[in-house]
């Protein structure tokens, strides 16, 4: 606010100071002009009185310099051509025959020439702007008529002006200050209320926001920039909430279970080895799946957490890449995979995540396939959408298990080895690639495993 008036101010007297100084040559200039004028006007009445005085005459121009006086306020004298006042507009007549010869401006004027200026005045102890004219009769100089104005009237009618000046340039500050106040509550009070916002986050409020739509615009970004900042930061302390719940709860059962064994072959160890060494091997199970639930959850909260951005893939390629990786382990389960569909695919999808989607699709397929069973991979293009399929004939599921397949930890009945975090990562894939996955009970036996991605035109 105090900068704004500020450069109010500064623009004010940048303007002001040149104009005080125009005015007063201005207003001096006009004076100056009225008086040349005014003289020449008196010169031509005194001509005749100075050419054949009478007292007529001389009475007639007296009463007309005083009424010239009384109009505009400037002294007149008219003097003959040996410089000796005949009529003076003074209302004491005192000066009346006195001689003016000696001052420089009625000297230069019975010499034929115009002259006009400002002085110190002796006898009045003032400043005079003056003008003097020749009165002439043919080519000769008669005399002279001085017309005087105190410089003090031009400095106050300048002054007046001034004032004026200033009285618009103190408005102009003051509306300025006013729009200053404005302007500048209004910044601060959004700046206040952010700041507002921010202690509370910062106090462990996760629903603080801020205003993202009053303000300025720079205001209104970083309001949504907060927010932004706000919304992720929550959803990073909820992931890590959540992770922690997870763990706990589910880590709980396999190392009770781990524990229970372990002291259990510990007491079977002398009096039954072999009992002890089963023991053993159930151990080295339950760790196995206590590695894979660690596993699973490290990275179903890296793809929580991950913001990586969204590329052009196709779809098509990455599929057979993928079947024909797989056909060795299929082999080994006297299972077939074969692929179907388009040559190729372009979807839009993050880095890896159609991969890892298809793979675990895979992965549980091949654990519910019967031997000679068939697993279809299967890309069909339909308009604005690419779908990736994944057919298997296992003992299927209902369409209450599907839509439960995508949770955390649920797992199915026939289910004994999963950790139930698959199909949970396959859905928080899909969601950052902005795609949608499901799984839906086929005809017969099997599940259609898809996810579908925006395709690329």
């Amino acid at each position: 606010m105090a900068a704004f008036i500020a450069v109010t101010l500064l623009a004010l007297l940048v303007q002001d100071i040149p104009l005080s100084t125009y005015l007063r040559t201005v207003e001096n200039d006009r004076i100056i002009t009225s008086l040349e004028r005014d003289a020449f006007v008196l010169a031509g009445r005194s001509e005749e009185s100075l050419e054949s005085p009478s007292a007529g005459a001389d009475s007639t121009l007296a009463a007309a310099a005083r009424t010239y006086r009384d109009a505009g306020g400037a002294r007149v004298v008219i003097v003959n051509n040996d410089g000796v006042a005949i009529v003076t507009s003074d209302d004491d007549q005192s000066s009346l025959g006195s001689s003016y010869a000696s001052r420089p401006e009625i000297a230069e004027a019975l010499t034929g020439r115009i002259t006009s200026g400002k002085r110190y005045s002796d006898t009045l102890k003032t400043e005079l702007l003056y003008v003097t004219v020749p009165v002439f009769s043919g080519d000769k100089v008669n005399g002279a008529v001085r017309l005087t104005y105190p410089s003090q009237v031009v400095t106050d009618a300048v002054n007046r002006q001034i004032w004026q000046l200033g009285l618009v340039a103190l408005m102009t500050v003051l509306v300025a200050g006013l729009v200053g106040f404005i302007f500048s509550g209004r910044v601060t009070r959004q700046l206040k209320l952010l700041q507002g916002a921010t202690e509370r986050l910062a106090e462990g409020d996760l629903t603080a926001r801020a205003d993202e739509h009053a303000g300025a615009p720079e205001l209104r970004s970083l309001s949504a920039s907060f927010n932004g900042m706000a919304e992720r930061l929550h959803m990073l302390i909820q992931q890590q909430r959540t992770f922690a719940a997870d763990a706990s709860h589910q880590l709980r059962t396999p190392l009770t279970a781990l524990r229970l064994r372990l002291e259990r072959a510990r007491d079977l160890l002398e009096t039954d080895p072999s009992g002890a060494t089963e023991r053993l091997a159930a151990a080295e199970g339950e760790v196995d799946r206590l590695a894979n639930i660690v596993e699973g959850l490290l990275l179903l909260s890296r793809t929580e957490a991950s913001s990586a951005a969204i590329e052009t893939l196709d779809l098509a390629l990455i599929a057979q890449e993928r079947v024909e990786q797989w056909q060795a382990l299929a082999q080994e389960s006297t299972v077939t995979i074969r692929y179907e569909g388009a040559l190729t695919a372009p979807v839009r999808a993050t880095a890896l995540a159609p991969e890892q989607i298809l793979d675990n699709y895979l992965d549980n397929a091949l654990s519910v396939s019967p031997a000679g069973a068939t697993i279809v991979v299967r890309v069909a293009i339909a308009g604005a959408n690419t779908t990736l399929h994944v057919l298997d004939e296992g003992p299927g599921l209902s369409p209450d298990e599907c839509l439960r397949a995508f949770d955390r930890f649920w797992r199915a009945a026939s289910d004994h080895t999963g950790s139930g975090l698959g199909l949970a990562i396959v859905a928080q894939l899909a969601r950052t690639s902005r795609a949608t996955v499901a799984l839906t009970p086929r005809d017969g036996s099997g599940v259609d495993a898809s996810a579908v991605f925006d395709s690329v035109h």
